[in-house]
């Protein structure tokens, strides 16, 4: 069977994490978590991050630094995973839907003034598929409104706008190093700090509320419990496993990029003679290899499209539902009508796409795409 994804080892993780075992420190903010900063701050060019446990710790710390409150209002798509919201609605916010645009499953950014009111706090922006959004025209709109806007770069390392690396340009941002993203450390994720406003509680938040981080730095004689915070930081094994990832991240990148440009070739002539949707790259935006998509006709097609693969021993997934369908929100806060939202939730479907998956399996896969789509507009 050929799996939508399959996770990937460099070869080194296992010893950089016997390594960081034999340092005596495998709790958070170790060596190997200072050296993953580090790469992340002169590598990408980050001006300051904090590895975290999760992409969704690192949206739950961003909402805590923009003092989310109950009934503040927070912009974001509704073509995103629930994580997005949750951080949001933990700290008591109204979230307000923006749909995407009809070519690409990205928020709008040319409706998104007329979502904006007084109770307006931040917008939060998915770079879906690793794909910018249009970040002068939302960061532009945040200046006017004062604003913040937070990045959910998810699926966005090594992705660019403008020359700009994705997650640099928001006053926040939020990675993920789930094993389905392209640098894995099983479950992981960064929180980038753009905003030098936030440098200080960012780290204590990180650290459970205390200026402990600051106290092994020698600034304070001691440290103590300063404001609201929890465990936020990861292990340093997982750093370490991370740390393995990122010195191969030119490699990984290059592959992950072929995949994704040969899927592109492959099945161009399909959306070519209108029997599908590919991805649309807008000009100042990059591929970084994330994942390959196609976009269906309806929601009957795409569920045909999947079993017909699978009968074929290949895997193939669909992506986000609505969140402004989901019963929590209905239960919340009404309804929205976002018909381009909708149109990617019934009908893009996700092809495999991971380092080691073989080009004659990938060449196995778009021939068969190729008979599915023949077969059904004949």
């Amino acid at each position: 069977m050929i799996p939508f994804n399959k996770p990937y080892m460099t070869g080194d993780e296992l010893y950089y994490i016997k390594d960081a075992v034999a340092r005596g420190k495998i709790s958070g903010n170790g060596y190997y978590t200072e050296k993953c900063h580090t790469y992340f701050k002169e590598q990408i060019g980050f001006r300051n991050c904090l590895l975290t446990s999760s992409c969704t710790d690192a949206l739950e710390m961003a909402a805590i630094l923009v003092d989310i409150q109950p009934g503040d209002e927070v912009i974001m798509p509704s073509y995103t995973f629930v994580s997005t919201a949750n951080a949001f609605v933990l700290r008591g916010a109204k979230i307000i839907f923006g749909d995407s645009y009809t070519n690409n499953p990205n928020i709008d950014a040319n409706h998104l003034e007329k979502l904006i009111t007084q109770k307006t706090k931040a917008i939060v922006v998915v770079h879906y598929a690793g794909v910018a959004c249009d970040m002068d025209k939302i960061m532009d709109l945040a200046n006017k409104h004062n604003v913040y806007v937070i990045e959910d770069a998810a699926q966005a390392i090594d992705s660019y706008y403008k020359g700009k690396p994705l997650g640099s340009i928001g006053h926040l941002a939020a990675f993920s190093f789930h094993e389905t993203k392209n640098i894995i450390s099983g479950e992981g994720g960064m929180l980038v700090v753009n905003d030098e406003r936030f440098d200080k509680r960012a780290e204590i938040i990180w650290e459970k509320g205390t200026n402990r981080s600051a106290f092994f730095r020698g600034e304070v004689d001691k440290y103590s419990w300063v404001d609201i915070g929890s465990s936020f930081l990861p292990s340093d094994v997982t750093a370490a496993f991370l740390y393995a990832q990122l010195e191969n991240l030119a490699k990984i990148q290059t592959r992950r990029k072929m995949l994704w440009f040969n899927y592109q070739k492959g099945l161009a002539q399909l959306e070519e003679n209108n029997f599908l949707q590919l991805p649309y790259i807008p000009e100042d935006a990059s591929v970084n290899g994330h994942l390959f998509y196609l976009v269906c006709k309806d929601i009957e097609e795409r569920t045909q499209f999947i079993a017909f693969l699978k009968g074929y021993d290949i895997h193939c997934v669909f992506h986000y539902l609505s969140l402004h369908k989901s019963p929590f929100y209905g239960q919340n806060s009404g309804s929205q009508e976002l018909p381009h939202c909708d149109h990617f939730a019934d009908r893009l479907v996700r092809l495999p796409l991971y380092y080691e998956l073989d080009m004659t399996h990938q060449d196995r896969i778009v021939e068969l795409i190729k008979r599915f789509f023949s077969k059904i507009n004949s």
